[in-house]
């Protein structure tokens, strides 16, 4: 896994249509204000979302192994049942939306369109992560030569700036923008597990290109629902005369995107399963989101959102603890209970304070990280000098 090539896989799971409609929320605070949310959230789930790469850089394991480390052998069970459900909720919304647009483009059953859309991923599956590097090469070059035609289109079409509607608070913004990275904390070891001999480096790179290329989806969405008023994007370009161009960035942005989503879906599967083929468990994960995507109202997309943030933010804060401050080479118990139970404190807190109303000018997921951290810190201590192994 070269700097170039982790690089591309990261530009790839930028590039999507999910990342553009999530931007288009953030209409409601205005331009400049929505700008500063994106780039702050972006700038704090980076930060994380590097310390959990680079984990997985420096020891050679999967996502879902190094979560191990933290909380025992059985313990990182529950984190990877989880995190397949998610990424099967993930692979159902990606396909959905990828689908919806497309139908918009090209008329036809949307379940066709779920189902054309599951095979193209399950093709790129099957070639694995490095077996498509060339095509990959390709697809992000197309990519990117047709997201500078979308951004030309929403910025410079002399469309006429509408008010936004609706109430916003800057701490939402925010909690919106640091989702999106945040997102990928779970799976980023999967891919970041193939850059030992260059971990900070290969890491870093495919981080920071991320983060930028995130940052950029967000503002086309955002840019497209204040300037233009229209946060479809398959209809903003279908407007402007890019039918094909339009098809080609909905279905290579969804496939480059979905597939990172059902790879470690199968990499999480063998992790409770050794003996699962991680690609045909995969297939099995796209498939499966298909049928989901095909067949069930997909709503609520902001409550899936934060139902990531409330798992995932807590165990990174445990994850990064442990491993930077004990050194956690690995699982030597079966259940670390005071990890287990420090993650339990930080993630009925965030679902008490996203209950309750309750934020701050930074969202809920720094703050809920930042005493997860704290509450870790102490218990580890406590816990590596009196407790028994499980």
């Amino acid at each position: 896994m070269t700097v170039f090539n982790h690089s591309l896989i990261w530009f790839g799971a930028a590039i999507s249509i999910a990342e553009i409609l999530t931007g288009a929320l953030l209409a409601p605070l205005g331009f400049s204000r929505a700008l500063g949310a994106i780039v702050l959230g972006h700038l704090i789930g980076g930060v994380f979302m590097y310390l959990s790469g680079l984990i997985g850089a420096r020891t050679g394991l999967s996502a879902m192994e190094t979560v191990k480390g933290a909380f025992g052998s059985r313990g990182g069970l529950l984190f990877a049942a989880l995190n397949v459900l998610q990424l099967v909720g993930w692979t159902a919304v990606m396909i959905h939306s990828g689908a919806a647009a497309a139908v918009s483009l090209l008329p036809a059953a949307s379940w066709l369109w779920c189902l054309a859309i599951a095979l193209l991923i399950t093709l790129w599956v099957a070639r694995g992560v490095g077996g498509a590097f060339r095509l990959n090469v390709v697809a992000m070059a197309a990519l990117f030569v047709l997201s500078a035609l979308l951004s030309k289109i929403v910025f410079g079409g002399g469309g006429v700036a509408t008010p936004p509607s609706g109430a916003m608070t800057f701490g939402t913004g925010v909690e919106l923008s640091v989702v999106m990275p945040l997102s990928w904390l779970p799976l980023i070891s999967d891919y970041t597990r193939h850059a030992t001999r260059r971990p900070r480096a290969v890491t870093f790179a495919g981080v920071a290109v991320y983060g930028l290329a995130s940052c950029w989806m967000y503002v086309i969405g955002l840019g497209a629902a204040i300037l233009t008023g229209e946060s479809d994007v398959a209809r903003i370009l279908a407007a402007a005369g890019f039918g094909s161009a339009a098809l080609l960035i909905v279905l290579g942005s969804t496939v480059t995107t979905t597939f990172l989503d059902v790879y470690s879906a199968g990499v999480a599967s063998a992790s409770i399963v050794p003996k699962l083929d991680e690609r045909k468990v995969a297939a099995l994960v796209c498939l499966a989101g298909a049928a989901l995507a095909a067949f069930t109202p997909i709503t609520r997309y902001e409550s899936f959102l934060y139902f990531i943030s409330s798992v995932f933010a807590p165990m990174a804060a445990v994850l990064v603890v442990d491993y930077f401050v004990f050194a956690s080479p690995g699982a030597k118990r079966r259940f670390n209970v005071g990890n287990l139970a420090v993650w339990t404190v930080g993630f009925v807190l965030y679902r008490g304070l996203l209950g309750r109303g309750v934020e701050t000018s930074v969202g809920l997921t720094v703050p809920v990280m930042a005493a997860t951290a704290t509450l870790a810190l102490i218990v580890g201590f406590r816990f590596r000098v009196s407790a028994p192994r499980v």
